[in-house]
């Protein structure tokens, strides 16, 4: 390899070609989020419905990102006992 091959530009299709490769990725994976995060919503909701009588309307998923760490977080408004009985009943 000459010292001139490295001052050389790149050529323009590979180039593109990995701007492209890099937006699809993205595209991919904040569209399919949402798909995931109501998979996931439904998988919580039903483990913790046969433990605790809750309303799947008091479940709230949420995924953040920050640099190269996802954090999943879930907020949910447990019923006192008397409330949980009625709705296990139900």
């Amino acid at each position: 390899m000459s010292i001139l091959a490295l001052f050389r530009r790149k050529k323009s299709a590979p180039v593109a070609r990995e701007r492209l490769q890099v937006i699809l990725a993205h595209e991919r994976a904040s569209t399919g989020r949402s798909e995931l995060i109501a998979r996931m919503r439904q998988d919580i909701v039903a483990v913790i419905a046969r433990h605790v009588g809750i309303e799947t309307e008091d479940v709230r998923v949420k995924i953040n990102r920050r640099d190269a760490v996802f954090t999943l977080k879930i907020d949910m408004d447990i019923p006192s006992a008397s409330k949980a009985s009625q709705i296990m009943d139900a």
